[in-house]
């Protein structure tokens, strides 16, 4: 991908992170943006091992050990070893968890729905055109267009 692209798609995600932690009810924890993407990663693949997690979120082990006992601590995700092997670590989401995931995520959408039609931004369409394009992407991945012989999602050597 790009560079370009991946660094703006990464700073759009990174400032709505932000603003759902600010947007979040007096009354509910502060969570830190690596600690909501932990919640929603968990909450679609449950029961991931903490290496795996750390990995798809481009993180050290050390720095997920230390994000997910701030979330094991409040009661938001549960770590147990897994069965088959006694070194890994699995992680799920718990019910509070995912509440208070879904907690800062609702109001923070529908607001930024609303700001941006009030900015004149085609939003439905845009929202449209994003799922058309996940979908895109995730099935079809090794037929996607080639670019000097690797598909688009490859690595360079």
């Amino acid at each position: 991908m790009d560079d370009g692209l991946a660094d703006l798609l990464h700073r759009i995600v990174a400032i709505l992170g932000d603003l759902a932690r600010d947007r979040m009810a007096a009354d509910q924890p502060q969570l830190t943006y690596t600690q909501l993407r932990f919640i929603g990663t968990l909450e679609e693949a449950p029961g991931t091992t903490q290496h795996r997690l750390a990995e798809s979120l481009g993180l050290s082990d050390a720095a997920a050990s230390r994000a997910l006992r701030g979330l094991q601590e409040a009661g938001y995700v549960e770590i147990v070893t897994d069965p088959a092997h006694a070194r890994r670590r699995l992680v799920s989401a718990t019910q509070a968890g995912k509440d208070v995931f879904h907690a800062t995520g609702v109001s923070m959408a529908t607001e930024l729905r609303d700001w941006l039609i009030r900015q004149d931004f085609p939003y439905e369409r845009y929202l449209s055109d994003s799922r058309h394009l996940a979908a895109l992407l995730s099935s079809d991945r090794r037929s996607s267009p080639g670019v000097k012989g690797r598909t688009v999602l490859e690595s360079p050597a």
